[in-house]
């Protein structure tokens, strides 16, 4: 059986021991109406890696390549673009905070490392900013808001909502880079008068708050860039279905072991500091 399904015999053997039900191994057309069914679910977002988590965590033994060939041999593939744009203004007379993050971007548990930035979406109406605030222990967007204007005031908003549902945190940074959003006073007291302490990238360098800008790349590349949002209105109601119902509880997460940053906080609620 093990040779048959392409993995170790001890593998397989872990995989019965579990107590779960004995795989089944599926013919490619049954296969493949697994997949077609998880690529539609995800709205074409899915590739090969989550599509495989995904009917593992079905309780199917599959092999990756196997799923890879199928897809590759009906043509089913995510569809998604790739661009980037620079949003915020790092060109200003304002105090910027020291680097304490330095690319260590693997915090230990939740609530020691939230990072921050604002991305632009077009809308017919003209453009919609995003401000998010991410927990980088389990990739989870903590908070989002969205607004026609790119100012101090969605940064605040957007971190106010943050601290609301996660509390004062002992030993917390918030990173983002040296927009003049995030690097004015009103900014700074907040964080100071929360205890927060804050952090931004070092000068010149584009991968100093790079957790934050994979997000909005994934955002923009399964969701912005395959629609046309006729009113900012529309804009913001996609959003939250992409971010509060797909990809908080849904999404699986390769640097999470596949999971689900909702799955992960559960999976590992002992290590979520609420105070």
């Amino acid at each position: 059986m093990s040779e048959t399904l392409n993995i170790s015999r001890s593998g397989y053997y872990r995989w019965i021991s579990t107590g779960m039900v004995s795989p089944r191994l599926l013919t490619d057309t049954e296969l493949l109406k697994q997949i077609q069914e998880i690529f539609n679910t995800s709205k074409q977002r899915y590739g090969s890696p989550r599509i495989t988590a995904e009917l593992r965590s079905k309780g199917m033994l599959i092999n990756k390549k196997r799923v890879a060939r199928i897809m590759k041999k009906h043509g089913i593939k995510s569809k998604t673009k790739r661009r980037f744009k620079v949003t915020t203004n790092s060109k200003h007379k304002l105090e910027v905070a020291e680097n304490l993050v330095e690319m260590k971007f693997n915090p230990v548990k939740a609530n020691n490392l939230w990072t921050s930035d604002i991305t632009y979406i077009r809308t017919n109406e003209g453009w919609l900013y995003l401000a998010v605030v991410l927990d980088l222990w389990s990739r989870s967007v903590i908070s989002w808001s969205a607004d026609k204007f790119m100012d101090e005031n969605l940064v605040i908003r957007t971190l106010d909502k943050a601290i609301a549902v996660r509390g004062k945190q002992e030993n917390l940074i918030f990173h983002s880079d040296r927009g003049s959003q995030f690097a004015s006073l009103r900014v700074r007291k907040l964080l100071e008068q929360n205890q927060i302490r804050q952090s931004m990238s070092s000068k010149g360098n584009c991968y100093d708050n790079a957790p934050t800008e994979s997000f909005f790349s994934t955002l923009k590349r399964e969701l912005v860039y395959r629609e046309n949002f006729k009113t900012r209105e529309e804009a913001k109601q996609k959003l939250f279905e992409y971010i509060e119902v797909f990809y908080n509880r849904k999404r699986r997460h390769s640097s999470l072991g596949y999971l689900s940053p909702l799955d992960f906080e559960k999976l590992n609620i002992n290590l979520i500091n609420h105070t």
